[in-house]
């Protein structure tokens, strides 16, 4: 008998024994239980999520991956889980999967209770909607659980989560030297920034003049959402400040949801009569005439935008209508530390004799000003555009590439027994090294290490297994493939290139949808000031476009296209000439 294990950490542990809250002892457990029958587990069948929530379905790899491994013949004859909450805490997907898995013919087994789970007889089916109902109603007292202990925090007006700037979190311990919780006091060198901000919004400043002014002036800015953005002021970041009411001694809490009903994680708008609105005058920031004068300002900006749109909302993007929009980055280098800008291009336009010109152009020099990035080149939008399709077509769209990619396909389609054997073997030891890389970690952040060094190496390592994870999953499909027509399948995917190939250069929406599946990350745009001049490269890989065309490649790698663009991966390059 070969045995499977699946099992899961949820995020939230009110409610999840000492014993079953670490999954690598519910692996563990669920191994000894296995011995104790004389079944077989092997390495590449044991399924797990770590820090996901039980109504979460679709987002959990691991699930998946097991999901999946059923069709067409699950490879093992039994499933292995500490209980039933385990596999969920949603009553309908949870039965929904359980059914899938005992009609493919899996048994499934739960050792705290060392029982099966069947679904022979309605009394079954009536035994698995009773407790699948308490699992999720658990899961509903724990969140509710949550909610009024970070109501009551909110309503002291203790931090209830995340760093504000302009404020510095504050340790509170109680008699007993144990942290009883954590406090905000205001930080007076960002105190000062902040009143900046609405000082110049009140004399008549736009966010992007103050974003500007800001970063002109060197002053600290907020940190980046996004690792790899500078650290920087923004529009968006200095409309944050100018609406947070926590600044004129307010507390709002409770104004988003991060899940939906069914649990999944969404960010939902809640109604303001469910705010909790709490004054703490400590707290104050900006005077009660300054927030008034800077917010009267603001509301007559809005006003004076909707009769020159004709009530069209503000920040509509019509990013549909530009070929590289969100599909190209600036590659200038910045003075002070010689990084790589990395903003978007974005989309300008001036009059013209001719009627209004469109161009390309950096979007952290136009919003945040030459002390972010000193590139204020413009690339021509008709110019831009022609390059792009045109290096696309002659470096990526070219009978010899179309003829390579064919071979890659085919070669993935339909591998040796060897090949595989020697990917998945390679698979499972880079899987057990990043196990045991992950164990270390938790270990360094246990004993009290640099602990957001640490975290982000950990997400690193998951990040890392996950792409193991999938790739496993496609080996899996691939080996499950019927015989395939290698003439017909080599007609078919040289057919569908050159259709899309015919595709490239006529209508934007399909030519960006090519470019958003061809395109391994971003373009990048570097500028040559003397010679005004842009260099654009990128790198290219048709896998993505292959997937949903080719029936039988969508097969073998699902809809990503496989697990790493297979198809054909290259650089390419071209110039650009900068407007005057």
């Amino acid at each position: 008998m070969i045995a499977a294990i699946y099992a899961r950490k949820s995020t939230e542990q009110h409610d999840v024994s000492v014993e079953e809250r670490s999954v690598a002892r519910q692996v563990e457990h669920a191994r000894a239980y296995a011995a104790c029958r004389a079944w077989t587990v092997l390495e590449e069948h044991v399924y797990s999520d770590d820090g996901i929530s039980g109504a979460e379905f679709d987002k959990r790899p691991g699930l998946v991956r097991l999901m999946n491994a059923l069709r067409p013949r699950p490879p093992f004859q039994v499933l292995i889980m500490s209980e039933e909450s385990r596999l969920g805490r949603e009553q309908i997907e949870t039965a929904y999967a359980l059914k899938q898995l005992i009609t493919a013919g899996v048994r499934v087994f739960f050792y705290l209770e060392d029982r099966e789970r069947t679904l022979d007889s309605p009394s079954d089916k009536l035994l698995l909607s009773v407790t699948a109902f308490a699992d999720e109603l658990e899961r509903d007292k724990a969140r509710q659980r949550t909610r009024d202990a970070l109501i009551r925090k909110a309503r002291q007006g203790h931090v209830t989560g995340g760093t504000v700037f302009g404020y510095q979190r504050r340790e509170v311990r109680g008699p007993d030297g144990r942290r009883s919780h954590v406090e905000r006091v205001v930080h007076p060198a960002e105190a000062a920034i902040v009143r900046r901000i609405f000082e110049l919004c009140a004399a008549g400043k736009g966010l992007k003049g103050i974003a500007v002014s800001l970063n002109e002036a060197g002053a600290p800015a907020p940190l980046p959402r996004r690792a790899y953005r500078p650290r920087a002021w923004s529009p968006s970041s200095v409309r944050e400040i100018l609406y947070r009411e926590l600044y004129r001694g307010v507390v709002v809490w409770g104004q988003t949801r991060k899940r939906d009903r069914w649990g999944i994680k969404k960010s939902t708008t809640c109604p303001p009569n469910e705010w909790v609105h709490v004054e703490i005058p400590e707290l104050r920031i900006v005077s009660e005439d300054l927030w008034q004068t800077a917010h009267e300002r603001l509301r007559a900006a809005r006003r004076f935008y909707e009769r020159a749109t004709a009530g069209r909302p503000a920040g509509v993007l019509a990013g549909a209508k530009y070929l590289l929009s969100g599909l190209a980055s600036c590659g200038a280098r910045r003075a002070w530390d010689g990084a790589v800008c990395g903003g978007a291009l974005i989309v300008r336009s001036r009059a013209s004799s001719a009627g209004r010109r469109y161009v390309y152009a950096c979007g952290y020099h136009h919003t945040r000003g030459r002390a972010v990035c000193d590139n204020a080149l413009l690339a021509p939008m008709e110019v831009a555009d022609r390059a792009v399709i045109a290096a696309i077509d002659h470096d990526v769209f070219n009978p010899r590439v179309l003829a390579r990619a064919a071979d890659h396909a085919l070669a993935a389609l339909c591998p040796s027994g060897d090949t595989m054997n020697e990917r998945r073997e390679r698979l499972l030891v880079e899987m057990r090294r990043l196990e045991g890389e992950l164990a270390r970690l938790a270990d360094a952040i246990a004993g009290g290490g640099d602990v957001p060094v640490l975290v982000n190496a950990v997400k690193e390592r998951e990040a890392q297994r996950a792409r193991c994870e999938r790739e496993l999953a496609t080996l899996d499909s691939t080996r499950r493939l019927p015989h395939l027509d290698r003439a017909r399948l080599d007609s078919q995917v040289r057919e569908t290139l050159t259709d899309w190939q015919g595709l490239l250069g006529k209508q934007t929406a399909p030519a960006r949808e090519i470019l958003r599946n061809v395109l391994a990350g971003r373009l990048i745009f570097t500028p040559t000031p003397e010679e005004r001049v842009y260099t654009f490269t990128g790198q290219a890989s048709i896998g993505r476009l292959l997937a949903g065309a080719v029936p039988a490649w969508s097969r073998a790698f699902n809809s990503d296209g496989g697990p790493n663009g297979i198809g054909t991966s290259l650089e390419f390059w071209a110039g650009v000439s900068a407007a005057a």
